[in-house]
């Protein structure tokens, strides 16, 4: 910890947490990137979403590990220990951080899973980048190209569900807000888009501490300015025109029934953009944080999926 005017600033080590997993650094795509790994066999990717880190995965490493499966749940670029760059936070950039953590574990190809912006990325990466995709677990997260027109073509449903992110565009107000008052807006968010009971204390705790870590903030809206500032650019255009080409592995898509920032109505309809077998799940109960509202469910779905 940093103390800063009598206040303790958490640093890059407070991620660092203990568990039936091991801690180290890989350099991928000229990005130093964290990872928490656990296991050996086929490799599994997790991959975290917003404003969380790698320790969202806590319940499913040990269980795919135990299974039979090498897991390692990255911080994605700017997020918890791993590096925190100015640039890099488009969907371009970012998947090739995850095909290249692929190769820099030294393996051929992976299970990519992936939450919210994980699962954004997961998409992405599957689409862009087949090669190195063995098969995709998507959770919490349409297709993109369903976000764009469900946003325009429901705006008092996905639009109004979205209204953070136009928040998110103006400068550095959203940073500060985020950390204000130990990060008590991160508390909010995950209480207004979880399910019953959810959070509980020690997740509240953990993502208010890892949001403070000095660049976190400003990594993290970087990722939300980027999709909405894109769609007015060509670099948009072109993702979405590259999106638009069907999935060729395997995809499950697990999404909660009472998720209130993507929509169950707006993830309904990302199977068309799948030409490999696919299967849907709506978890009735659960709201955005699936694999930690229902982990055994969640992690029992994945195992099945992979088994085949």
């Amino acid at each position: 910890m940093v103390v800063l005017g009598g206040a303790p600033i958490p640093d890059p080590t407070s991620v660092l947490v203990d568990g039936p997993w091991g801690h180290r650094d890989v350099f991928a795509n000229g990005t130093r990137l964290h990872i928490a790994e656990a296991g050996e066999g086929p490799l599994v990717l997790l991959l975290h979403g917003f404003p969380q880190f790698w320790w969202t995965w806590r319940h499913q490493i040990p269980a795919l590990a135990a299974a039979g499966y090498r897991v390692a749940a990255p911080d994605l670029r700017g997020y918890g220990a791993s590096d925190k760059p100015p640039r890099g936070y488009d969907a371009f950039t970012l998947s090739q951080d995850v095909a290249g953590l692929v190769k820099a574990l030294g393996e051929r190809d992976a299970v990519i899973v992936g939450h919210d912006w994980g699962g954004l990325l997961a998409w992405t990466t599957a689409t862009l980048h087949p090669e190195v995709v063995r098969r995709t677990v998507v959770i919490s997260m349409p297709h993109p190209l369903r976000i764009r027109h469900a946003v325009a073509a429901d705006p008092r449903g996905q639009g109004a569900a979205s209204r953070q992110l136009f928040s998110y565009q103006v400068p550095w107000r959203p940073e500060r807000r985020l950390v204000a008052d130990d990060a008590a807006y991160v508390g909010e968010l995950l209480a207004a888009w979880g399910g019953p009971g959810y959070p509980d204390p020690e997740a509240v705790r953990r993502y208010r501490s890892a949001v403070q870590i000095p660049g976190v903030a400003h990594s993290a809206m970087e990722y939300h300015r980027w999709v909405f500032r894109s769609l007015f650019r060509p670099d948009g255009q072109r993702y979405a025109k590259r999106l638009r080409r069907s999935v060729r592995n395997p995809l499950l898509q697990l999404h909660g029934a009472v998720d209130r920032v993507l929509l169950p109505s707006t993830a309904l309809g990302s199977g068309r953009y799948v030409r490999g077998d696919y299967a849907w799940r709506l978890i009735e109960g659960v709201g955005h944080f699936p694999h930690e509202e229902r982990p055994d469910e969640v992690t029992a779905r994945i195992l099945a999926f992979l088994a085949g």
